[in-house]
């Protein structure tokens, strides 16, 4: 019982550890039917992964978050409809696929601003 508590704890946070270090301002942009696409994902600091995506002209908050090591994966439920983005992070790089409203499919790259 003591060891599953202490699994339970270095489990928490890891967690923990690994969604601050996602926390800050992301910027890329991505190839969409509409032309390029500036976007800015804004995490904020803490155990669980919340923020807000904007792209383009649309803003929303960060829905269904999940980290698991360095892959991640979030939801957004924009005017037209709902975006998934999937992907990993590796130090200052964020590589996202995004599922777009209508269901085509994207390639994101976002760097951390310091």
């Amino acid at each position: 019982m003591r060891m599953l508590l202490i699994l339970a704890i270095a489990a928490m946070a890891t967690f923990s550890l690994i969604a601050a270090d996602l926390a800050g301002t992301w910027k890329g942009s991505m190839e969409t039917q509409m032309g390029e696409t500036a976007v800015i994902i804004t995490i904020q600091p803490g155990a669980a992964l919340a923020g807000t995506v904007q792209a383009g002209e649309y803003d929303a908050p960060i829905e269904n978050a999940k980290v698991a090591g360095d892959k991640n994966s979030c939801e957004t439920n924009f005017g037209p409809g709902k975006v998934t983005y999937e992907g990993t992070v590796a130090s200052d790089e964020l590589k996202l696929n995004v599922t777009g409203t209508q269901g085509n499919k994207y390639t994101l790259i976002c760097k951390r601003q310091k």
